[in-house]
């Protein structure tokens, strides 16, 4: 929502927003004065496919009033003044004479929900709980929680558990779990998941390059394509927890996975993120983007909180927590703080030689952390569930 006041006529310089398109410019009195004002505020660039924003006021003072902008879907060969795809007069003004997309916008068929959405409700209808692992920062250690989230939920061989790593460009799972150079298989029922163990399914785009070395190299809609295709054609089969690693930011690919479950009960992220508020001011961020997309935060967790010596086990902290770390800074945003987790070189070997911590330190601390955390994670799932 841009406010009224921001931009109205009484202000000596009204202020310009740069956005794809408009699409809906609502909360005004009557219908004339929204024709009037959206007659005035699309100002096209010669240079690029967005628009150039510049809001006023005519006939209506500074109050609580304000412009909703929604973003929308403008095509690469559409005319200059296109209303964007998603608009309701899309195909049906004057600028889409001539446009080649006119009869489908015209339909409504860019506005009708994508159909993957009820495929991979279908699909995702034998798996209880769904869990992504989030962090607007890199390298605060999502996939290595990912992976021990998944190892220790499978700890118990009473429960099915998947492993889902949809951070497309840097796919660091099939490593972290000893997987490396396997390869997914195609069944009837679709592909089928590198089983690690009797009860513990990984899929990653890892599995489908000729060489770990390799880049991907892929733009937004080629990324969510595959996303839809882990969701949609694999074969999960009956799972208790489904854990999402995904990448840092919140971009395309946590749109995109977010939008396809959506039709499911999803039941929520866990945020990760370090001490320093380097890391901190992008999580809050992520935590921004999880109430907007209305996505559940399950909890925070501070990762590499302190370090522990391997030799006389002292305690120090590598990160300081100059602004009171991630447990004030859930406090702050009204979010569960889920528990610290030390920086354990431990960790490090076991994620280089694909082991499981749970197995070669059960009695560290390292361990108990996570082991806490896991509990915590569980009995928020049991709560919320919707499968019985």
């Amino acid at each position: 929502m841009i406010p009224c006041w921001k931009s109205c006529r009484c202000h000596d310089q009204p202020r310009h927003f740069s956005t794809a398109e408009i699409t809906q410019v609502a909360a005004w009195n009557n219908r004339s004065e929204v024709e009037t004002l959206t007659s005035l505020v699309i100002e096209p660039r010669k240079n690029d496919r967005q628009r150039n924003i510049r809001i006023k006021c005519p006939s209506v003072p500074c109050n609580n009033r304000s412009i909703q902008v929604a973003m929308s879907n403008v095509p690469d060969n559409a005319p200059e003044d296109c209303p964007g795809t998603q608009s309701s007069a899309a195909g049906k003004v004057a600028a889409c004479e001539g446009c080649p997309n006119k009869a489908v916008c015209a339909s409504g068929l860019p506005r009708a929900p994508d159909p993957a959405i009820a495929a991979v409700k279908e699909r995702m209808a034998n798996v209880s709980h769904k869990i992504l692992v989030l962090s607007g920062k890199g390298g605060v250690g999502k996939s290595s929680f990912s992976a021990c989230l998944a190892r220790g939920l499978a700890a118990n061989d009473q429960l099915q558990i998947g492993l889902l790593d949809i951070d497309i460009c840097g796919p660091s799972i099939p490593k972290l779990m000893g997987l490396e150079r396997e390869q997914v298989h195609q069944s009837g029922s679709g592909w089928s998941p590198v089983y690690m163990d009797d009860n513990l399914g990984v899929m990653s785009v890892g599995f489908l390059l000729a060489s770990p070395d390799d880049a991907v190299i892929w733009r937004g809609p080629k990324k969510n394509g595959l996303i839809k295709q882990f969701l949609r054609d694999v074969d999960w089969g009956v799972m208790d927890y489904l854990v999402v690693d995904t990448p840092p930011g919140t971009s395309d690919e946590h749109l995109s996975i977010v939008q396809y479950l959506s039709g499911c009960h999803l039941d929520g992220a866990v945020v990760i993120t370090t001490p320093q508020e380097v890391s901190l001011m992008d999580v809050r961020k992520e935590i921004n983007f999880c109430r907007k997309v209305n996505l559940p935060v399950i909890g925070v967790v501070e990762n590499m909180s302190i370090f522990i010596c391997p030799k006389c086990k002292a305690e120090s902290q590598i990160f300081p927590p100059t602004t009171g770390g991630a447990e004030k800074m859930a406090a702050d945003m009204s979010v569960e703080f889920l528990g610290s987790i030390p920086l354990d070189p431990m960790l490090g070997r076991c994620c280089d030689e694909g082991k499981s911590v749970f197995e070669e330190a059960p009695t560290s601390s390292l361990v108990t952390a996570y082991k806490n955390i896991i509990t915590k994670i569980v009995s928020y799932c049991s709560k919320n569930d919707t499968s019985s």
